[in-house]
């Protein structure tokens, strides 16, 4: 079989580049479109944590760029999504979606996990090679997330191939044309279910009817395709970087592996030392602010790089260095702020399982190719594998 060819240096690693951005200035001028229009990216970790937090940073970004003649053709449930809108309207959507991921509520999901995990698993024996993307960093959170939300085993490969789609790098028809494939297929399954109710996350929505839980037909789907998609891409991203992380660091891969419970308080410098979500959506700044010793006028759209923000030596010393003694608590992998990832404690129950899983039934898991050679996705916002060939 013929390995895929080498990928070009900022697919293999973008944290030297971003190293030599930051030791520049913190905040750096980047187009925001092919077209050249100006924008920020953050890169510095102190400078992240304050455009996260900074109200004056807007997230309702269809607003923005469609009063500046943009050409993207986003279905409005993915373009004004509650990941892309401010208070009040943010506010009242998380709330509505917050308490299917609690801890308490989480803790429920384990079992139905740790099962499809042994499930998924089995497919392969010691000594085997087998593709661990293809093979559990996929199929497990779009498992776990469907579901959740109660979309059909038979409809599961679809929405993988849509959610992909919507996260394409280069290729706006074909983003554009995945948002409307999969607002359509959210908009069918809410009307199949107000005829046939369940007990899913997603037949609660439909059911909420009073005060602040009312939402409107778009706002339904609109939180639908937000919750399928966002819960499972970045856990997918997770899981494949978390992986490839401790194979090329042997030490640490043994330390876990001889010390299962170490897994969950690990999970924090393995997102800070690659995180799925290397670059957070859009904002754009509502009024005139410094951010960085840098001036940020009205009106430009601003994105943190929150994979450089956790490379930051300022905030986490030899950040190169992938460190289980490291207090990396204060890591951005899951944003910060009020847009903090919602489904934060479901992706970290996914993540522990996962490892403690394939730690114990493949001990002496290794690569099957040489790193250099690995196949990264060629993705807007997000940093994963295409595929992670390992021997069991």
């Amino acid at each position: 079989m013929t390995e895929p060819a080498q990928e070009p240096p900022f697919l293999q690693d973008p944290y030297a580049p971003y190293a030599a951005m930051r030791s520049a200035c913190p905040v750096q001028s980047k187009p925001v479109d092919s077209g050249g229009r100006p924008g920020c990216l953050v890169i510095g970790y102190a400078e992240a944590r304050e455009a996260l937090a900074d109200a004056r940073l807007s997230k309702d970004t269809a607003a923005f760029f469609d009063g500046r003649g943009s050409r993207r053709r986003l279905h409005p449930a993915v373009s004004r999504s509650m990941l892309a809108s401010d208070p009040p309207r943010h506010t009242r959507l998380r709330k509505l979606v917050t308490r299917a991921f609690t801890t308490g509520a989480v803790a429920e999901l384990r079992p139905f996990i740790a099962r499809v995990t042994d499930e998924l698993l089995e497919r392969w024996s010691p000594g085997e090679r087998f593709d661990f993307v293809a093979g559990l960093a996929v199929p497990l959170p779009v498992i776990v997330i469907c579901e959740l939300l109660g979309v059909p085993e038979s409809d599961r490969a679809d929405v993988r191939r849509w959610s992909a789609a919507l996260f394409s790098a280069g290729e706006p028809d074909v983003v554009d044309s995945a948002s409307y494939s999969m607002a359509g297929y959210m908009t069918d399954l809410i009307t199949d279910k107000r005829l046939h109710p369940g007990d899913s996350l997603l037949d609660r929505l439909i059911a909420a009817r009073s005060g602040d839980e009312r939402l409107s037909e778009d706002e339904l789907v609109s939180l639908a395709v937000l919750l399928l998609v966002a819960g499972h891409e970045t856990t997918t991203h997770f899981l494949g970087n978390a992986v490839l992380a401790l194979l090329q660091h042997p030490d640490a891969l043994g330390r876990l592996r001889e010390n299962p419970d170490e897994i969950p308080a690990a999970l924090d410098e393995l997102l800070r030392f690659d995180p799925p979500v290397s670059t957070a959506t859009f904002r754009f700044s509502t009024e005139a602010l410094t951010l960085g010793g840098v001036e940020i006028p009205a009106g430009v759209p601003v994105q943190v790089a929150l994979g450089a923000a956790n490379r930051d030596p300022e905030r986490f010393p030899a950040p190169d260095l992938l460190d289980l003694d490291r207090d990396a608590t204060s890591h951005v992998a899951f944003g910060h702020g009020i847009h903090r990832c919602v489904g934060a404690p479901l992706a970290r129950a996914e993540g522990e399982i996962a490892l403690r899983a394939v730690l114990h039934r493949f001990p002496g898991i290794r690569l099957a190719v040489p790193p250099e050679r690995l196949e990264w996705r060629r993705t807007r916002l997000v940093r994963g594998l295409a595929s992670l060939p390992v021997l069991a």
